[in-house]
Order: structure tokens, then sequence, then C-alpha cells
């Protein structure tokens, strides 16, 4: 007899994604409400197949990927102020923070970069079905990312060293761009051992709504010369 699939309780994910919203200081429109947790059963279909997340239940899904996201935002508009952003989310996975930021700030040009095709062909496909018409995805190696345009802000979320982060789409950001990794406790060795052209500007400590861990947010530039 074939398993029976427990029944996905919106309603309970549509309170939980709004308090958490909430908590952060974050207004949340009942449309935005609507593309996160579409991108995410969308998500879910894919992952039964593909393994894009190692959050299988949506509860999970919605801390993990949506409230962790959405730590970035108000950080994010401090940086940005008045302007547009132009964001890249180097090694994406399945479109995380990136999906949110372009949910979250439909000004700001969001681009979706994973070497996995799998994971790349997700973020298109779940960008199209929850019409989030300023989230692009791009797949290949970073290293050999270099847009017309670069970027004004890089993040990561758990993307090797900073080193390596920094490394790997120094080609994709902008000369007055910024880096932006999403650590858990604050990486003393990796900022120590950083290209001497490279400057950790801004250390600060994030809160997940639902989550115990340690977040913080590793901000990083070209040093002046």
């Amino acid at each position: 007899m074939a398993s029976v699939q427990p029944q996905v309780d919106t309603e309970s994910l549509l309170e939980r994604l709004q308090s958490g919203a909430t908590q952060l200081g974050l207004t949340l429109s009942d449309a935005q409400s609507q593309q996160l947790l579409s991108y995410l059963g969308l998500l879910k279909r894919w992952n039964a197949v593909h393994s894009l997340s190692a959050w299988a239940r949506p509860s999970d899904m919605v801390i993990h990927h949506l409230m962790d996201s959405m730590t970035l935002v108000s950080p994010l508009d401090r940086f940005a102020g008045s302007k547009a952003l132009r964001v890249l989310d180097a090694g994406s996975g399945a479109g995380f923070p990136a999906a949110v930021l372009a949910v979250m700030r439909s000004g700001w040009n969001v681009t979706a970069a994973d070497a996995v095709a799998k994971k790349a062909a997700f973020v298109r496909h779940a960008a199209a079905e929850a019409r989030i018409g300023n989230l692009a995805a791009w797949h290949g190696r970073l290293e050999d990312l270099r847009p017309a345009i670069p970027f004004d802000l890089v993040v990561s979320r758990a993307l090797g060293s900073l080193s390596d982060f920094v490394r790997w789409t120094d080609d994709a950001l902008g000369p007055a761009g910024v880096w932006l990794a999403q650590k858990g406790q604050i990486p003393d060795h990796e900022m120590q051992v950083l290209n001497s052209g490279i400057e950790v500007f801004h250390v600060e400590q994030v809160t997940v709504p639902g989550l115990s861990a340690q977040r913080h947010l590793i901000w990083l530039r070209r040093c002046k010369r």
C-alpha cells in the first residue's frame, strides 16, 4: 500500500511566517506571504525527487530557509538606503536567501548562482511559478561569473571559508561593492587569514525566530588604497 503523505497546514505555516516577520520588524503583505509559501510548496515537491534541501517538513523549511533568510532584509535595507540593489546569492542551492530577498524587495535585482544544474533549474522554475519576476538563476562555477553589470552585494550562506567566498566571487562584485557572509559562530580564524586586500568592516549578530542557534553576519570589502 502506498504511504499517505501528511497534509500541509497552510494556515499554520502562514501564521508562523507572519509571526516571524513581525519579530524581525518586517512587514509582510498577503501577496508576499503567498509567494513565499508557493515557493516553499514547490521546493517540497521537487525535494521528494531531487533532494534539494536537508529539511523535508514545511514547518522546518519556514524556519531554516525563510526565517533564516529574512534576517538579512533589515541589514541590507540599511546598506542599500534608497538604492535598488543588484544582489548575487553565491552558492544559493535551492534559492536561499535569494528568493526571500527578491520577494521582500521587489525593486532589487537578485541572482541565485549555483554549480549544481538541478538547483539552478529549480530556482528558475519556482521563480516563474511563484511569479517572482526579479529573481534570476545562473548555473556554473562562481569563478566564471563575470556579469556585464557588476553586483552591488554578494551574499552567501555557509559557502566555504571567507577567503574562498571572496576569491570565487571577486570578478562579479563592483568596485564599491561588499560581501556579506552568513555564519553561525564568529569565524575568528577565517577572518584572521583573509587576503591583505580584504577587510572585515562589520560583524553583527542576528536572531532567527524559532531557532536557538547562533547567527552572525560578516561584512567584508576591499581595502581602500
